[in-house]
This record gives C-alpha cells, sequence and structure tokens, in this order.
C-alpha cells in the first residue's frame, strides 16, 4: 500500500510517499481502508519536531481518517467488513501507526460508526476538531443551556464544530471569522451573530449582541492575538477556554477578578479512555441525527501532504482539510 512516512522530523518535504506492505490486522485489531484522512495543525508541529510529544521515526502522521472496514482480528466481534468507519485516536508514540496511508490497523476504541448521510471527506473532519469542540465546551468550561458562546476562528474545522455543537445544546453563538464566505457558513451551521475579525475594533459588537452582558464563554483558538481582549467581553462568572495559540501574550489579570472569571487550558491529548467514549458517543449521535455537519474546505491527494502541511497553517482557515488516497 502506500503510506506517508516521516524519517526525520523537519519541513513539510520530509514527508514521503512510500510503499509499504499491506498490514494484517491482530486479534485485537481492525484493519481500515482509508478514503480520506484529516490533516490537524498539530501534525505540523509533530512533524517538525517542536511538538512535547514526539513519536518514534519512522512515523506515518495522522489521527482523523474515515473509509470501511476491510479485515478484522480473531478477537473483534463488533466490526466486521464493509462497516462505514471513522477514526479518531493517538498514533504519537505508534511506530508506523496513522491515517495519512490506503490502509491503517486500529483499535477498537478509535473506531466509530460513521452513518450512511455522512461522506467520507466528512467523518475525517471529525476525530480532532469535533472532539476537541466538544471537550472544550461541555467538560472544561462546562458550558450550560441558556449561555452565550464567543467561538473565535469560528471558520475551521474546530469552529464550525463548536457551533454546532452549541447549539444542539442550547446556546446562544456568537461566531467570528476573515471572510464573507466563512461567515455566510457559519451562520448556517447555526450561529446567531457573526462578527469579522478583520474589522477594527469588532468585538465592539459583543455587548450590543449579548444586551450588555458579555458572553459566558469564550472559544479561543488564537489566545496570542485575543486573550487579553477576550477579558473585556466575558459576562460575570465566565470562562475562556485555550484551544490554540501561537506565542506570548501580555494580559491585565484585574480583567478577570471583579467577574470571578476564569482562564482554562485544554488538549485533547489529555482525555482519558471514559471521557472519550462519552465524546465520540455524542459525535455518532449528533452525526446521525443531523445536527452535526462538518465542512470540508479542501481536499489533496495523499501525495501532496506537504502541501496540506501548509495550507492547514495559513490564516483564514475554512473547514477541514483532508488527504485523499
Amino acid at each position: 500500500m502506500r503510506t506517508i512516512l516521516v524519517r526525520e522530523f523537519g519541513a513539510p518535504d520530509v514527508m514521503r510517499a512510500e510503499e509499504v506492505p499491506d498490514p494484517k490486522p491482530g486479534p485485537s485489531q481492525i484493519l481500515v481502508r482509508i478514503r480520506a484522512a484529516g490533516v490537524n495543525p498539530v501534525e505540523t508541529y509533530i512533524r517538525a519536531g517542536v511538538y512535547a510529544r514526539k513519536p518514534n521515526l519512522p512515523w506515518v502522521p495522522g489521527t482523523d481518517g474515515a473509509g470501511e472496514v476491510e479485515a478484522v482480528g480473531t478477537e473483534i466481534t463488533t466490526w466486521k467488513p464493509g462497516d462505514r468507519v471513522y477514526i479518531a485516536g493517538d498514533n504519537v508514540s505508534v511506530a508506523g501507526a496513522g491515517t495519512y496511508a490506503e490502509k491503517a490497523l486500529c483499535t477498537p476504541a478509535q473506531v466509530h460508526r460513521l452513518p450512511d448521510r455522512v461522506s467520507f471527506a466528512q467523518g475525517a473532519a471529525l476525530g480532532v476538531p469535533y472532539a476537541t469542540a466538544y471537550r472544550a465546551l461541555l467538560v472544561r468550561a462546562n458550558a450550560k443551556a441558556g449561555e452565550t458562546v464567543l467561538v473565535h476562528g469560528a471558520t475551521g474545522g474546530v469552529g464550525i464544530g463548536a457551533v454546532e455543537i452549541a447549539k444542539s445544546h442550547g446556546m446562544t453563538v456568537i461566531g467570528t471569522g476573515g471572510t464573507e464566505k466563512g461567515l455566510a457558513v457559519v451562520r448556517e451551521h447555526g450561529a446567531d451573530v457573526v462578527l469579522n475579525h478583520r474589522e477594527p475594533n469588532y468585538l465592539d459588537g459583543v455587548m450590543p449582541a449579548t444586551g450588555g452582558r458579555g458572553v459566558n464563554i469564550v472559544l479561543e483558538m488564537a489566545a496570542h492575538l485575543n486573550l487579553d481582549k477576550d477579558l473585556t467581553v466575558l459576562a460575570f462568572g465566565g470562562r475562556v477556554v485555550v484551544i490554540g495559540n501561537r506565542g506570548r501574550i501580555e494580559i491585565d489579570p484585574r480583567g478577570t477578578m471583579g467577574k470571578d472569571a476564569a482562564i482554562v487550558g485544554m488538549t485533547l491529548f489529555n482525555a482519558g479512555p471514559s471521557e472519550l467514549v462519552s465524546i465520540h458517543s455524542a459525535l455518532v449521535a449528533g452525526l446521525a441525527n443531523g445536527t452535526l455537519n462538518p465542512v470540508v474546505g479542501r481536499e489533496f491527494p495523499l501525495a501532496d501532504a506537504s502541501k496540506a502541511h501548509e495550507a492547514v497553517l495559513q490564516p483564514g482557515s475554512f473547514g477541514k482539510i483532508v488527504l485523499v488516497p
């Protein structure tokens, strides 16, 4: 089969398409034929060797994907060949494991049912983005129905997932983006108010939209740009969840004091097994009933993984980038 291999850390061009033997499932493994693989920013950091967790080399990138079960081990009874699935799981510490390939070996915990109404490309958009959005909103922020959520960067994969999950749980959503096309998509996916973050003082629109109360929750994709300003639009008891950050920032902590506000961080890698079961059970239900509809922004051939890694870090993200074997 054809796969993308990283034999040394470095720039995008260290990823090379290579032919390797087809994997065979062990007794407790599932072999999935990949029809689409999701590309996430975290994979670019790992590939470059700057992420806190480093895989054994050679390494096949990718934790997100979707396709059909091709074969199962002798101990697997819940899946059969032909089942449509999406893949979500940590491959950082496993040499050779990953979804940037024509086939991938998975554990049962990494495989989740993909309803017929959802395309393989959409399935590849779920693992990191939607699970991150769910954990940030419902676990770290402890969001409740009736609260108001500000989603920074709502046009990206995590952002669109956050908008849909918040709306499906009875929240009011304010989403930001940088293009009219992106803002239109955010509105279509449930945002009550959209703000263009390329306009000066765009956050001035938050207070009028909330009746002067501010927002209960901010989901922050670029804390190095926004964190200090986020504190000015929080309601009493508000929470900022830091999902993404690319540098240092100076803040005034007094912005948290009078409001009993909190700033919390998160990473999906900290979610334990039982938490992941809960998250993906909810996501599968949302896919089946139509409340979750991932957006695919761009598709690249598998051999163009290096181009996909460059694209996923460009500003103005729109939906999910996927590789198609």
